[in-house]
């Protein structure tokens, strides 16, 4: 479960996009941000967040910054992170340096968490939700395979929750239950189309 924790008021107050990433367990998104990575690896406007978390750098998934408990609390102390937040024994943050990219007018992705969403509409004030999704048998198949979980746990994971966003965000729904392929163009599209919206003001 992820705690309220905080936002930094002032981070977002810049021209550029915030775009959070956001889905269940099962959904891809750490796949389709890494496949975003590679194809926006060259562009000047887009700028990909590397989180801070208290996990090692080895644990697998996504590239992140690895810190302990302690290296957390002190960075958060010195006010290095525009958004932070816990969920399931982590600590997550995002960099305040983020504020320059955005102050460049540019296009800035972040893997959040859907129960934060609230903590990044504070932060930044152009803040646009991508939510990952998939067909609940998708999710179930694809958590069954990672092995972590019993079938019961599973259903049980998967009907705690809605699989859209709640609240008053900007939210882009993109469904993952085909092909990467197909989602992967899809993510590319969503980016672009901010891209344009950057152009536009």
């Amino acid at each position: 479960m992820t705690q309220q924790q905080n936002a930094n008021p002032s981070a977002g107050s810049e021209n550029g996009i915030m775009a959070v990433v956001v889905g269940p367990s099962g959904a891809g998104k750490d796949t389709l941000i890494s496949l975003a990575t590679e194809h926006f690896t060259n562009h000047p406007d887009v700028h990909f967040v590397r989180r801070v978390i208290t996990r090692d750098g080895d644990a697998g998934g996504e590239d992140h910054i690895s810190v302990s408990q302690e290296g957390f609390a002190a960075m958060r102390q010195a006010g290095s992170f525009a958004v932070w937040w816990e969920a399931h024994g982590l600590k997550y943050g995002i960099p305040a340096e983020v504020s320059s990219s955005l102050a460049r007018g540019q296009l800035v992705v972040a893997n959040g968490s859907r129960s934060a969403l609230h903590l990044f509409q504070s932060a930044f004030p152009r803040l646009k939700v991508v939510n990952i999704t998939a067909r609940a048998e998708v999710l179930a198949g694809r958590l069954q395979a990672r092995g972590r979980e019993t079938h019961d746990e599973i259903m049980a994971r998967l009907a705690r929750g809605p699989l859209t966003v709640r609240g008053d965000f900007d939210v882009v729904e993109i469904d993952n239950s085909g092909s990467i392929e197909e989602a992967r163009l899809n993510v590319i599209r969503v980016f672009n189309g901010f891209l344009q919206d950057l152009k536009q003001g």
